[in-house]
């Protein structure tokens, strides 16, 4: 009896031992980035409402009527832009496409580069066309191309925007030139969206930095060259511009959404409502600078944890094992960078079969008592259960061959 309690036992510390047991380890501190300069809440901007935010974890950093409902203007083609790179993204469109004006199109006022009925643009040039003149009949062009009317492209729109939780949003048009109330938004809203495209869609700033460039018209006149001018003129203004578009009408006043990036910190500053198109620039910078004197970044690529875990019951004594994805946050002004730690918990072995993307860990991230975040830690290789005959080949290859 007392031989079979001491087997008994035996087996469960073995099984203890071999369990998922959670264990913590000392972790080195990380890359810490910071940006010094003076804070300051007391901006005195003239605008109707604002908002800053910083892009990579969406932290508001300064907001003043963020939800107050304004009129768009131009700022509309963010969305527009959004859905044009989702098709992109989706292969239902490419950027060498060739896309032929309708009549309708053409029709657009305001804001225009002026294509003919029947002329025939490449998708990257319109793209161009809309990011850096603002081009209604260009945004018209692609919202047909993608959806085939207006009208559809638009009910995609606020379907995009419902999806992003932009609650003060509703689109009439894909270019912003309807002057009436019914198609608005807010500064929060702006910089949602703003975030989405620049985030998901980096490459858009090889079109929104651009300051000029040609494009040629050829029509059943002949052909012409006509120069985009951007009309964000923050890429002359502000160093760490990146973009991202201005709009303007009776209704909405000047507004922009702009990005910048300055020592790998992505912020966002929008400005609805301004009087004047100067106003607008210079209360961005404000913000931006504003920003840039009170965030920190705090980054961590978890380089030191042991790249491997133990398998029992494999045929494989142990597999790879890698973080998800780095880990990144951004401080505010009455947040200490200092006061943030971490705690590695990972399993001390893993039961076979197991498969590669598996979750063995994480590493959680604490401003003070707080969780601010974490990250797991997965498996990087399938490793498949042992049978009889491999531990017959692991005997005889342990003590015949």
């Amino acid at each position: 009896m007392r031989k079979n309690i001491v087997a008994i036992l035996l087996v469960l510390a073995i099984l203890i031992c071999n369990g998922a047991c959670i264990q913590k380890v000392e972790a080195n501190q990380p890359e810490i980035v910071a940006v010094d300069g003076e804070t300051s809440t007391d901006l005195g901007l003239q605008s109707k409402a604002a908002i800053l935010m910083e892009a990579t974890t969406g932290k508001i950093l300064y907001e003043n009527n963020a939800d107050e409902v304004v009129s768009p203007a131009s700022i509309t083609k963010i969305m527009t832009l959004i859905l044009i790179f989702d098709a992109i993204n989706e292969g239902k469109i490419n950027y060498d496409d060739v896309v032929t004006t309708s009549e309708y199109a053409k029709s657009m006022g305001g804001s225009q580069v002026f294509l003919e009925t029947g002329e025939k643009q490449t998708v990257e040039t319109l793209i161009k066309c809309i990011v850096v003149a603002s081009g209604n009949d260009a945004s018209v062009c692609m919202a047909e191309y993608i959806a085939g009317s207006e009208t559809e492209f638009v009910r995609m729109m606020n379907e995009r925007a419902n999806g992003l939780g932009m609650t003060n949003t509703v689109f009439k048009d894909c270019c912003g030139l309807c002057d009436s109330m019914e198609h608005h938004t807010s500064a929060r809203d702006v910089a949602i969206m703003s975030r989405e495209l620049i985030t998901k869609y980096p490459e858009i700033h090889n079109y929104s930095k651009i300051w000029m460039e040609n494009i040629t018209h050829v029509t059943n006149k002949g052909s012409s060259e006509f120069t985009l001018a951007n009309t964000n003129k923050l890429l002359k203004q502000y160093e760490w511009t990146t973009g991202l578009k201005t709009g303007s009408t009776s209704l909405a006043k000047y507004c922009l959404s702009a990005t910048a990036c300055k020592d790998n910190i992505k912020l966002i500053a929008v400005i609805m409502g301004a009087p004047d198109y100067k106003v607008r620039f210079s209360e961005a910078i404000t913000l931006l600078n504003y920003g840039y004197s009170v965030v920190s970044m705090y980054r961590d690529k978890n380089d030191e944890i042991n790249k491997e875990i133990k398998i029992s019951g494999g045929v494989k004594k142990t597999a790879k094992i890698e973080t998800e994805k780095e880990f990144v946050y951004i401080c505010g002004k009455d947040e200490a960078i200092n006061n943030i730690t971490k705690a590695v918990k990972l399993e001390k072995k893993v039961k076979a079969p197991a498969k590669s993307g598996s979750v063995v860990g994480k590493t959680e991230y604490y401003m003070g008592d707080n969780m601010i975040g974490e990250v797991n830690i997965c498996l990087m290789e399938n490793v498949r259960k042992a049978g009889y005959v491999d531990y017959l080949k692991k005997m005889w290859y342990k003590y015949i061959m």
